[in-house]
């Protein structure tokens, strides 16, 4: 398996699009409002990879999993972090993550941000064991309710070597 860039050379957007679908269909009648997964289109994703950090998972000519980065004044935003049904719970997301944190090193960012819905408990609880925090609840323009919540990440400052 390896982990890609994605750059101007990346022309599979119909897969990584049914990747990105099929990873979120399991919150399909679970979460109000709907995934915003179910928004995008080939277009929407090319353009996303053009204004964010985009990386995808390959194993063998199948991509298998996939994040966007977007550098914030005091952290690295996680989005779109997804992996195929079939390959969770196998240590990709958390390989994901470990190229987030590389990412906020390298740009100077101290911490990751995610978003993940309220009614997705057990996503809490795999990003907690990854070292996030909760640090808000918000709701959805129109909702009266937490809809969502945002954890974070504050990475180990670099360590120095003089």
């Amino acid at each position: 398996m390896t982990i890609i860039r994605l750059d101007h050379s990346f022309t599979r957007w119909d897969e990584l699009l049914t990747l990105v679908l099929s990873a979120f269909a399991s919150m399909n009648g679970r979460i109000d409002p709907p995934s915003s997964a179910l928004k995008l289109t080939t277009e929407s994703l090319a353009e996303k990879a053009r204004a964010e950090i985009g990386h995808v998972a390959i194993d063998g000519e199948k991509l298998i999993g996939c994040l966007f980065l977007r550098p914030e004044a005091d952290c690295l935003y996680v989005g779109k972090l997804a992996v195929l049904p079939e390959m969770q719970g196998k240590g990709l997301g958390k390989r994901l993550l470990a190229i987030a944190e590389e990412t906020a090193a390298v740009l100077g960012l101290p911490a990751l941000r995610l978003e993940t819905r309220i009614e997705l408990t057990d996503n809490h609880a795999v990003f907690a064991a990854c070292g996030f925090s909760r640090t808000a609840e918000k709701a959805h323009p129109g909702f009266a309710r937490t809809t969502f919540v945002e954890l974070r990440k504050v990475l180990a400052p670099p360590i120095c070597v003089a």
